[in-house]
């Protein structure tokens, strides 16, 4: 007679808390939708929809015929982190390449300065709401995840007395993302300046997630917190190519810190992922050199759909949107119609065919809001207004 024994999967401590996505939660939900017969309205995935840009494509393809196909340095090619440094100094950044290191995407190189930074029980001061993979990093690196809300009346910035209150002997380390996912809000210099303040009063590193940067509605771009005075020995910049040129799934991420820490990256990159891929890396480079202008008139259309599908949501009744400063996103609260955000957000899919996520699938600040990516057409964007407003105003009846 055979015995057979139960394996126990007990998994670590570090991951019990892992949850997913709720864009890519949604996204699932949506297709199985669709999959029956019914039309959505995308707009949960923050992603453009528009195609990555030919010259950039042309080069990817052009460097995979010349055998860009290899094993490289797990820091990234050096003509690109030049590339990187040089594009930097436009935004006041002003680093070596040596201070550059280049990922497979933005996350890795988000996670592992948190890795190589963080001792068991350090706190991590991050904005709620704010991107999932900020408490998530953290409690992988070991160190406890401290939420600091933020705040609508002052553009989705913090109340710096509020920040100041969870300061503590244990802090370490403060996420900045400005401009931000999901509130399109943008930090100003002066909250900057606070904030560099407190990070040299009470020694803490800043981790500031720029992946954004090139979409600002403004004249000027978005400050960097890193171009502060006394701010480069203790700042690391996370950005990437994701997002402004329609980069998502080349995963190509990099960023900017004091060579030391660097080093220990590259090195938590060798043995996590070995290096990224060199096509990738050749295409980067043209995306920095040559698209600037493609960029732009990106974000000029960017602007005009924020335009028209922001002035749309504040003709439906209880929906009270600000107007995003950056990113492609529009968070309106939406606390009037009298509805727990998540529940909203799955009858505004399941009865209004429209996909968007709840603001509480960015940290527990973000009930009493929705988050929608107008990275979408203006005939999408038109009609998830229209399809939302008809949802509302049955409510209503």
């Amino acid at each position: 007679m055979s015995i057979y024994y139960a394996f126990a999967m007990n998994f670590a401590a570090r991951i019990q808390n892992l949850k997913s996505e709720g864009a890519y939660r949604v996204m699932g939900l949506a297709q199985a939708l669709e999959k029956g017969g019914r039309d959505i309205v995308h707009l949960e995935i923050g992603q453009p929809d528009f195609s990555t840009f030919p010259p950039i494509a042309e080069e990817g393809k052009r460097a995979i015929d010349a055998g860009f196909t290899r094993y490289n340095p797990s820091e990234g090619y050096a003509d690109l982190r030049e590339a990187i440094a040089n594009y930097s100094k436009t935004r006041g950044i002003h680093a070596s390449p040596s201070q550059v290191v280049v990922g497979p995407g933005a996350k890795p190189v988000l996670l592992f300065p948190l890795l190589a930074l963080l001792e068991k029980g350090d706190e991590v001061l991050f904005p709620d709401p704010g991107f999932p993979s900020y408490p998530a990093d953290i409690e992988i690196a070991g160190g406890v995840p401290v939420s600091v809300p933020l705040v609508e009346a002052n553009s989705f910035s913090f109340d710096l007395d509020e920040l100041e209150s969870r300061i503590t002997e244990k802090t370490k380390i403060l996420i900045l993302n400005s401009p931000a996912n999901p509130t399109g809000g943008v930090i100003s210099k002066a909250d900057l300046m606070a904030i560099a303040a407190l990070a040299k009063k009470h020694d803490f590193w800043v981790l500031s997630d720029e992946i954004y940067s090139r979409l600002v509605y403004s004249d000027s771009p978005a400050d960097s917190i890193y171009a502060l005075e006394g701010m480069s020995e203790r700042t690391l910049i996370v950005d990437g190519f994701s997002k402004s040129y329609a980069m998502t799934g080349w995963r190509l991420g990099y960023a900017i810190m004091p060579e030391a820490l660097a080093e220990k990256v590259s090195l938590l990159l060798t043995h996590a992922v070995g290096c990224t891929a060199g096509f990738t890396q050749r295409a980067g480079i043209v995306a920095i050199q040559q698209c600037d202008e493609a960029v732009s008139d990106i974000v000029k259309t960017y602007q005009q759909r924020r335009n028209e599908f922001v002035r749309g949501l504040n003709q439906i009744d209880g929906f009270n949107c600000r107007l995003p400063e950056g990113a492609f996103y529009a968070f309106p609260n939406v606390s009037e119609v009298g509805i727990p955000s998540p529940v909203l957000a799955e009858r505004l899919l399941n009865e209004g065919g429209v996909a968007c996520v709840s603001g509480t699938d960015f940290g527990i600040n973000g009930e009493g809001y929705l988050r929608f990516s107008y990275a979408a057409s203006r005939e999408q964007l038109a009609r998830a207004v229209d399809r939302i407003g008809s949802f509302v105003s049955k409510l209503n009846k």
